[in-house]
């Protein structure tokens, strides 16, 4: 099992380098499937840069969204859903309101509100998903595209189950989201005695009681990732015509980009198809100014 890991593995990274480097002539065909919101802003820059260097790159949105739009050197296709910008964007503003207004005092109500959050996002997280799915023309398009490779932020499950139908060797670009999908699906291990969860707030030095709430939350988070993706794995189910889940499917990615710095976090393991590609995100920086002085610094800082 190793073995053909680290074979699909070598071979992805191998078509992601050819991407990046090949010619026009010589371009491969990639397929992309974007989360919307601060996710697409991550990943929109190596979008457009895939496209610019000469390879096919199709993304997919749909036609009402909350920051999605056309890229540049893309083809984007969209598909229709059924409801309008207002509705969503009204939904989605009662859900944050009332999120933001959640009594967050204890630690109860602070599980509670994690709990809540979790079936919330499952619902916003499906909303085009299904619509997606049904659309047997745009399906039957990217199929007829032969794609090499997929590219996904796996927040959206849409892309994760679009990647097992179509068989196509996936890469996942993966964030600090409530449900760890990357540490569960790879099965990548996590020694809760000195490695504090996201969300804790926890430091690598723990007291007693720090460990046990620790080792407690991470017994249920793979209760979480399944309440965060209940309605994701009936649709899966179905689509595929068998059981399966989420976390079982996204198990089968070839490379995960996990948008983390490694200077910033704590040491942890990492499993081989894992790389950390912390500060993509970041603006390139301006030069410095030969004669550099304090004047200069709070000119630097807009000061």
């Amino acid at each position: 099992m190793a073995a053909v890991l680290t074979s699909m593995m070598r071979a992805v990274i191998a078509l992601l380098i050819a991407l990046l480097c090949l010619g026009s002539a010589q371009g491969g065909k990639l397929l992309v499937i974007p989360t919307d919101g601060s996710p697409w802003r991550g990943m929109k820059p190596l979008v457009e840069e895939l496209g610019r260097r000469g390879n096919q790159v199709v993304v997919v949105i749909p036609e009402v969204s909350l920051s999605l739009g056309p890229s540049e050197h893309t083809t984007t296709l969209t598909f229709p859903v059924p409801y309008t910008q207002e509705s969503f964007d009204t939904g989605l503003d009662e859900d944050l309101l009332q999120l933001i207004n959640t009594d967050v005092s204890t630690a109860v109500a602070r599980f509670r509100n994690y709990w809540d959050t979790l079936y919330m996002l499952s619902n916003y997280t499906m909303m085009a998903c299904e619509s997606m799915l049904s659309n047997k023309e745009l399906i039957q398009t990217l199929r007829d595209y032969e794609f090499d490779a997929l590219l996904i932020d796996p927040f959206w499950p849409v892309g994760i189950i679009v990647g097992a139908y179509l068989d196509i060797p996936s890469i996942y670009m993966s964030g600090p989201y409530p449900c760890p999908l990357d540490i569960i699906a790879t099965r990548c291990p996590h020694p809760v005695s000195y490695l504090p969860l996201r969300y804790t707030l926890y430091s690598n030095r723990m007291t007693l009681w720090e460990r046990t709430v620790n080792l407690l939350r991470s017994l249920l988070e793979p209760a979480a990732c399944s309440r965060l993706h209940v309605h994701a794995n009936k649709v899966a189910s179905d689509i595929l015509q068998r059981d399966t889940s989420i976390v079982e499917l996204a198990s089968n990615a070839a490379l995960w980009l996990v948008r983390f710095d490694f200077t910033y976090e704590f040491p942890m393991p990492l499993m081989p198809n894992m790389i950390m590609i912390g500060g993509i995100m970041s603006t390139k920086p301006k030069p410095l100014p030969q004669q550099f002085s304090y004047g200069n610094r709070l000119e630097l800082l807009g000061k």
